[in-house]
C-alpha cells in the first residue's frame, strides 16, 4: 500500500508540475524540449528550463534524505548507456519524448501524441517481454 500512495503522490506531483509550468511558461514540460534549450548557450540560464530539469536531478537527493523506500536498479552500466541512447535516438525520431507526448500531449487530447505514447509502449513492453523471456537477460 506504501508503494501505491508514493505513486500516487508522484502522479499528482508531476501533473501539477506540468500544468503549472504550461501556465507560467505557456509551454509543455516536455523534458527534451527542455533539455535543448538548456544546451543552447544563448538561453541557458535565461530560461525557466533549466530550474525545471534541476529540479528533476535535485529532488532525488530529497527523497533519500527522508528515507524512503530506496530505488534499485538491476541493470549494469552498460545497459543503461544504450537505453539512454536509444531513448534519445526515439526522441529525436518521434518528435519529443515520454513526457511530452505522454503526459503533456495526450492531457491536451492531441492524436499524434497518442499514437506516438501508444508505439513507444509497446516498443517497450516488446523490449521487456524479449530481454527477459526470450533472451533470459535479467
Amino acid at each position: 500500500m506504501h508503494a501505491f500512495l508514493l505513486a500516487f503522490l508522484g502522479g499528482i506531483l508531476l501533473g501539477l508540475s506540468v500544468v503549472g509550468y504550461l501556465y507560467v511558461n505557456g509551454r509543455i514540460a516536455g523534458v527534451s524540449g527542455l533539455i535543448a534549450q538548456v544546451l543552447n548557450p544563448q538561453t541557458i540560464f535565461k530560461t525557466p528550463a533549466f530550474w525545471f530539469l534541476l529540479g528533476l536531478f535535485v529532488v532525488p537527493f530529497f527523497y533519500n534524505m527522508l528515507q524512503a523506500p530506496p530505488i534499485v536498479l538491476n541493470a549494469s552500466p552498460l545497459m543503461l548507456i544504450i537505453a539512454g541512447l536509444l531513448v534519445g535516438f526515439g526522441t529525436r525520431m518521434g518528435a519529443g519524448c515520454t513526457s511530452g507526448h505522454g503526459i503533456c500531449g495526450i492531457s491536451r487530447l492531441s492524436k499524434r501524441s497518442m499514437v506516438a505514447t501508444i508505439m513507444f509502449m509497446f516498443t517497450g513492453f516488446v523490449t521487456v517481454y524479449i530481454i527477459r523471456h526470450i533472451t533470459g537477460a535479467f
